[in-house]
């Protein structure tokens, strides 16, 4: 076992040099970053790639749905103005370094064998590895829809916390930018639940990395007030009921915990009244 312990280890190190020298080695003069230990260098790499991943996924989306395709997802009145995006992006960039922590701690304690990763899918085999990924799931599904209803049912966390995202609470005051415009700590408490299953369910780490990518589009999608009419996903539809009503839809990819707890709006059973 510790020889096995030592292995993931050894691997977990290697995948974690072999990221960063690829986002970093491209992006940054070597003087700039080798010299930094390996857990700044990851946390440096997170910022970046979270920079990148925010702005390439926020304006490409936003240049489609509201310059190549305007007046076609959207009436005019629902496009947001420059001044609600550039406050979006600003709000995003002061808690871009503090959201990029957690996912760097995560890396640095599955590193010295504090989580239940693996490293490899044949650590496993194919039908453990996808039992443990829906597994994983459900506990992120479930952590994000109580960590984000807990941010709206008590009401200091909601004032000095949540509030900040819910000042974008109409169409024309929503876009794809204010996918990540959180209080830091918000941003945190509401990915946390990712980190979380990390110590509760082996997981294929890669698998999470990829899955915290996926993350950072779809804070975009949500944010566009598009309804994507694609069961069960919680698409845009039902996250633009939850800012304009704030006791709706708080679930995360799907909309089964919002079912299963009583909270689920339909938007095709809301038309005319809040969309």
């Amino acid at each position: 076992m510790h020889t096995m312990e030592q292995d993931y280890r050894t691997l977990f190190i290697e995948d974690t040099d072999f990221y960063n020298s690829i986002l970093l080695g491209t992006l940054l003069p070597q003087f700039l970053w080798v010299p930094l230990p390996r857990f700044f260098q990851t946390w440096l790499r997170n910022y970046i790639g979270g920079l990148l991943l925010y702005f390439i996924s926020g304006f490409f989306w936003s240049f489609y749905i509201y310059c190549w395709k305007r007046n076609v997802y959207l009436p005019k009145d629902a496009v947001p103005s420059r001044r609600a995006i550039f406050l979006q992006i600003s709000v995003a960039m002061k808690a871009m370094h503090w959201y990029t922590l957690l996912p760097t701690l995560s890396e640095y304690l599955t590193e010295i064998g504090w989580t239940r990763c693996f490293p490899r899918l044949n650590n496993v085999g194919w039908i453990a590895y996808i039992g443990y990924l829906a597994m994983y799931m459900v506990i992120v599904e479930f952590g994000i829809y109580w960590a984000h209803r807990v941010l709206h049912d008590i009401k200091p966390l909601y004032k000095y916390l949540h509030a900040t995202h819910h000042m974008y609470n109409k169409q024309n005051t929503l876009s794809p930018f204010a996918g990540l415009a959180f209080h830091p700590l918000d941003g945190i408490l509401q990915a946390l639940p990712h980190s979380l299953a990390l110590f509760i369910v082996p997981v294929h780490f890669i698998a999470h990395l990829v899955l915290l990518f996926i993350e950072g589009v779809w804070t975009a999608n949500i944010h566009d007030c598009i309804h994507g009419k694609l069961w069960p996903v919680m698409g845009a539809g039902y996250h633009t009921i939850h800012h304009t009503t704030y006791r709706h839809n708080y679930g995360h990819y799907t909309i089964w915990m919002d079912w299963v707890f009583g909270t689920l709006r339909d938007p095709e059973e809301d038309v005319g009244k809040v969309m």
